[in-house]
């Protein structure tokens, strides 16, 4: 059973609304608690945390429906379901590129997750100039009579992309998506300046590691 088909269950569509984000709600929590659990292993074995931070968010109705209306469709509940693939967000944030794709296979090695879709705008970003690794996943909900399969996104990111992206929204928001074309333009500038910081960052990471590594041989 899917989220949809819980809702049709319920004797109106408020009732539907406020069931479906229940089991949002709940998708997400079983998604933060395994991404802690991955993190805390990694430390264990590896001494090391890749992941900097966690957040998450439930998509708020009238952002749901700006959002249908934008994609031209009817505002519904089914559209809702069928149309919009972000209602339930999670976003990691990662100290380093490499991290990001380490994260990805763990997660995507999960029995209980299937992963519905993948899109890779670090190795190949937005026009804009957008950079994240996003994965869209089906994540069961265990009720007290029955399973409801969930689907959430998930988005992968180093802390200067998340930074970058941050600052995007921020700047679109205010313009309502109607940015003048110089500062898109400087926009694409910084994620540029951002990729090398990426580069330059790990790159150096990687120095430190070496240096403990001969020090540890001395």
């Amino acid at each position: 059973m899917d989220v949809y088909q819980l809702m049709q269950e319920e004797k109106d569509d408020e009732a539907g609304y406020e069931t479906a984000m229940l089991l949002y709600s709940a998708a997400l929590k079983k998604i933060v608690t395994k991404v802690e659990i991955l993190n805390d292993e990694f430390q264990h074995v590896h001494n090391y945390n890749p992941i900097e931070y966690v957040k998450h968010r439930i998509k708020k109705r009238s952002s749901i429906e700006e959002k249908l209306r934008r994609k031209g469709y009817e505002p519904n509940f089914e559209n809702m379901i069928s149309q919009i693939d972000d209602i339930a967000g999670v976003r990691i944030v990662c100290s380093f590129i490499p991290d990001i794709y380490q994260l990805v296979d763990m997660i995507g090695r999960q029995s209980d997750l299937t992963v519905v879709s993948i899109r890779d705008y670090i190795k190949k970003p937005k026009e804009s100039g957008y950079k994240s690794f996003h994965m869209n996943v089906r994540v069961p909900v265990y009720l007290s009579d029955k399973e409801v399969t969930v689907q959430v996104e998930i988005q992968i990111r180093t802390i200067a992309m998340d930074f970058w992206a941050s600052l995007e929204h921020k700047i679109y928001y205010k313009f309502e998506g109607n940015a003048p074309e110089y500062i898109s333009r400087e926009l694409r500038e910084c994620a540029g300046i951002v990729s090398m910081m990426d580069d330059k960052m790990f790159s150096l990471n990687e120095a430190i590691v070496k240096e403990k590594e001969k020090a540890a041989g001395e």
